[in-house]
């Protein structure tokens, strides 16, 4: 979250429907309890098709996009790296290696799920702040996108 300059071409206050399509947008992260990517894909439809009715609501729709996509590549990463690493420890280690491998292994796994539930729950808090019209960023991201855009 950071305050927004006052030269952007976001300023409030927004209409219920672009709040509303903002909100739909980081709440979409809740389709990734069903296959990992529905939310992404939601997503990327909404500022595909809202952008240019909206700059607000393009510019939450791409945020939230970044957003899932970075949680979802990086649990995807750390999980696939610590599993690659500890089958080739375990397997270097003529099994010897299993006793510590496995238990990390199934600690990253489950690791991978609390990043995943935490990304949704912030963008569920960043879907309750655009649908009352506040402004919202996320860290980091959230300026990489602004900066991202026209005008931005």
């Amino acid at each position: 979250m950071s305050a927004q300059p006052s030269n952007t071409p976001f300023v409030s206050p927004h209409s219920s429907d672009e709040r509303t399509w903002a909100a739909f947008a980081h709440g979409c992260a809740l389709l990734n309890l069903a296959g990992g990517i529905g939310g992404v894909i939601a997503a990327l439809v909404i500022w595909l098709i809202r952008k240019e009715k909206s700059a607000w609501v393009g510019f939450h729709g791409l945020q939230s996009l970044v957003f899932q996509a970075a949680t979802l590549i990086l649990t995807v990463l750390v999980v696939t790296v610590v599993w690659v690493l500890g089958f080739a420890f375990s397997f270097l280690t003529v099994g010897f290696g299993t006793i510590v491998a496995v238990p990390l292994m199934i600690l990253v796994f489950f690791g991978g799920f609390a990043i995943m539930g935490a990304g949704m729950i912030y963008s569920l808090y960043a879907a309750y702040q655009v649908y009352q019209g506040r402004e919202f960023r996320y860290l980091w991201i959230g300026d990489l996108v602004y900066r991202r855009l026209p005008g931005g």
